[in-house]
């Protein structure tokens, strides 16, 4: 994200509690636990989850603190390859979406998955969402296949499923054993809106799935080189949660032993505080309305020079990404 100027936005609610820690006499550099600040991931899980989620009054929903939503992805990727489904899953499917963000596939690759595959996603020629293709893939995936799913603003068609198709993709999903490990990189960011991004998570939260949740707050914090990232983990019942952060503990340890605290304490101290918990909301409100009135800028001056063609999909989509279907 930029501002008119091509540079990028420290969010006001950023600078203010980097002032706080500054003054907090109480905080020094000591380690942070392997998994990392304990009410960061807390509060974390709960901006994807919701409040009232009954997952986390269940005590069944856990955090891990990653380096970004890359960390957050890696760290699942590697528990899933060694204890999803039996103690060896290198030829377990992985399933993303075509196209996708190029990292996903290595991602998964360097983490000794063998079997990638891609999942119809992108209609080109209706420029919109091929969600006939989608269904076939996901009723013709083996059985405990995985598939990486966008949470909201698709990266990098900017096409999101609607909330019916939301629902079908878990009914199918729920029937045939699949796994979900959505990537949340644009929570807020895509409507301006935290519950209205994070539906499709809820929804399956709510249908009874197991599932990872990788999130950043690169671009909803503006926080791109503190690498601030969460992997929320949902899982049966609070004794598999206990086992599932063993493992992940094991995991970090030996990937980078244990995460830094300066951007983590940033997102904690504001998540955590109802006042700076609102005034974030409102930074994020501005960056996501901005990115809105670009979007219908730019096809009311495709519109106004008569380019051929129907541009509706331009405010269709969502986010910072947008397959235009200009080919020169």
């Amino acid at each position: 994200y930029r501002t008119d100027d091509c540079q990028p936005w420290v969010l006001p609610v950023v600078k203010k509690v980097e002032r706080l820690i500054v003054e907090d006499d109480s905080l020094n550099h000591e380690y942070l636990p392997i998994l990392g600040l304990p009410e960061f991931r807390s509060a974390s899980s709960k901006v994807a989850l919701g409040d009232d989620s009954p997952a986390i009054k269940e005590n069944r929903v856990g955090g891990v603190q990653a380096l970004g939503g890359t960390g957050a992805l890696r760290i699942g990727a590697e528990f899933l390859r060694r204890w999803y489904n039996g103690v060896n899953n290198t030829a377990t499917p992985i399933y993303v979406s075509a196209p996708t963000w190029e990292n996903h596939n290595a991602v998964f690759a360097d983490a000794g998955f063998k079997d990638i595959r891609p999942y119809h996603y992108w209609d080109a020629a209706n420029r919109g969402l091929d969600f006939s293709g989608l269904v076939d893939d996901l009723e013709k995936a083996p059985e405990h296949s995985i598939f990486v799913l966008h949470a909201c603003a698709h990266n990098p068609t900017g096409t999101d499923p609607t909330q019916e198709e939301w629902k079908k993709i878990a009914e199918i999903m729920k029937r045939r054993n699949l796994f979900a490990f959505f990537d949340s990189a644009y929570q807020g960011f895509a409507s301006g809106s935290l519950d209205k991004d994070a539906w499709a998570i809820r929804f399956f939260v709510s249908e009874g799935f197991e599932l990872f949740v990788a999130q950043s707050f690169s671009k909803n914090f503006g926080l791109y080189n503190e690498r601030v990232g969460n992997l929320t983990v949902v899982a049966q019942d609070s004794e598999n949660l206990t086992r599932i952060l063993s493992q992940m503990e094991k995991i970090v340890r030996t990937t980078w032993s244990n995460p830094p605290s300066q951007g983590a304490r940033i997102v904690s101290k504001t998540l955590n505080s109802p006042e700076l918990f609102a005034e974030w909301k409102g930074n994020v409100k501005t960056m996501a309305d901005r990115v809105l009135l670009m979007r219908d800028q730019l096809k009311t001056k495709l519109q106004g020079l008569g380019t051929p063609g129907t541009w509706d999909h331009i405010t269709q989509q969502i986010g910072m990404f947008s397959f235009t279907g200009l080919n020169r």
